[in-house]
């Protein structure tokens, strides 16, 4: 689904869209976009008539955990960045921006969305944290803990490893298929998933590596 109101630039976006064999629904505003029907995957622009984006996203991303959010919007300054990743797109671009590059990206939010899980019961246990990496589950001191599909795949990269420091690259390797992220995207989902377990030194800093999970 694209989100975007300006009606050339999504005319355009549509045509370019479908060439490349996407079928594609346009909303034009906010209130169309909440009202459509499920998707694979949102183009988000953040700037609506009818309301805010990161509002749509906000929604969005409570709806579905697992849904593919791609924020695309002029909106360039780095606290809107930030705010973009906090309230649940897994992906921030900045207009204007090259059709390669967006495809490029739309492409691995659609291939990690499509690849198959891991085998029935493959399950963690690290103390009183619980992993469930075929439900996609979290549960921590018996409570469930309600994670973004970002959120849990780095989890999930450092508990596949509990106990060692896994680089910036790995993580990013393991969660986004490359090792090139906007600025602070990392770091924004560590802090929004160390706070969501509640109990923040589970996640540990390793200066000039990356992170690791700890087990004790």
């Amino acid at each position: 689904m694209l989100v975007e109101d300006d009606r050339r630039v999504s005319a355009v976006m549509v045509s370019m869209l479908q060439r490349r064999g996407y079928d594609v629904e346009h909303a034009a505003t906010a209130g169309a976009a909440l009202a459509a029907a499920p998707c694979d995957l949102v183009l988000l622009d953040l700037n609506l008539p009818d309301g805010d984006g990161l509002d749509v996203c906000r929604t969005l991303r409570a709806r579905s955990a697992n849904l593919g959010i791609i924020a695309v919007t002029a909106r360039a300054e780095e606290r809107d960045r930030v705010t973009g990743l906090r309230v649940g797109a897994d992906d921030y671009v900045v207009k204007p921006y090259s059709m390669a590059e967006l495809q490029a990206r739309i492409e691995a939010l659609l291939r990690r969305a499509a690849r198959p899980g891991p085998p029935p019961r493959d399950v963690a246990e690290m103390g009183a944290l619980r992993i469930d990496f075929s439900a996609r589950t979290v549960e921590l001191d018996s409570q469930p803990v309600a994670l973004t599909r970002k959120e849990f795949d780095i989890l999930a990269s450092l508990a596949r490893r509990p106990g060692d420091a896994l680089t910036r690259e790995r993580i990013l390797l393991d969660v986004w298929q490359t090792t090139w992220s906007g600025k602070h995207t990392l770091e924004v989902h560590v802090a929004s998933l160390r706070a969501k377990l509640g109990r923040p030194e589970l996640v540990e800093t390793v200066r000039g590596v990356g992170y690791r999970l700890r087990t004790d």
